[in-house]
């Protein structure tokens, strides 16, 4: 086998994945907006009903506040990216399960259903980027230029983290079904060990870009170094479990 054909071999698998998850995020994007006259107002209406309640919560009953910014900014800046590993973490345990038809009778890749999963939350993360702008504009603050490079790098690099995570949450789950409850009060302990609704030492990456206008590198080479770690390990996790999945679905 020449190299020219290895080559061509693995275009056409690229090709065939690329061309598979177009039509699955169309397919899911068709889904979420069926008959909802509303459509996008719900997907950023979850993160700001999340950033009401802790601003009421925290900054009028206990008057926390963060110096520099003003709270519900602050909240916002991490509410939207943690919203979208959150949403992609929590239902990953069920898609191979809820697909369980189609696993059985069509021979494709499987990880693509969860790569089409996390990339429809991606793009409704993209589309809360404008509401985060006017909510700065509001309080006086000017988005900064370094969004343009800055979004598509950390979205890529978050990517890689989410979708190596759900990858790992719905294989396993596809063994052990208690996994679905387990991932759940998981992420809740996870949201409130994160710089959300508190500052620290080091602002994490969303929030420098979104508030500072600032890409830390240190931050964006942790983000990038999670996002790897991630991947290898759910990869190697379905790699290892995949094949049973026609038999437990």
């Amino acid at each position: 086998m020449t190299t020219l054909t290895i080559a061509s071999d693995a275009h056409r698998r690229v090709s065939y994945f690329a061309d598979l998850l177009f039509v699955l995020v169309q397919k899911e994007m068709k889904v979420r907006y069926k008959n909802s006259a509303l459509g996008y107002v719900w997907s950023v209406a979850n993160p700001l009903l999340f950033t009401a309640v802790y601003y009421v919560a925290l900054g009028v009953f206990l008057r926390f506040n963060i110096p520099g910014y003003p709270f519900p900014l602050f909240l916002i800046a991490g509410q939207f990216p943690w919203q979208w590993l959150s949403n992609s973490v929590n239902c990953a345990p069920t898609i191979f399960l809820a697909n369980a038809p189609l696993i059985k009778k069509v021979r494709f890749p499987r990880n693509v259903l969860v790569a089409s999963s996390v990339l429809n939350d991606a793009i409704h993360f993209l589309l809360s980027v404008p509401v985060i702008a006017l909510l700065m504009l509001w309080y006086g603050f000017v988005p900064s230029w370094s969004w343009v490079p800055g979004i598509p790098l950390l979205a890529f690099a978050q990517f890689l983290m989410v979708y190596g995570a759900a990858l790992a949450a719905g294989s396993v789950n596809v063994f052990f079904r208690d996994l679905e409850r387990l991932v759940g009060i998981f992420l809740q302990a996870l949201f409130f060990l994160t710089p959300i609704v508190y500052s620290a030492s080091i602002v994490r990456a969303w929030q420098k870009l979104f508030l500072d206008g600032h890409l830390d590198p240190l931050l964006v080479g942790a983000a990038y170094l999670s996002g790897l770690i991630s991947l290898v390990v759910g990869s190697l996790i379905y790699r290892a479990l995949s094949p049973r999945f026609g038999e437990l679905v």
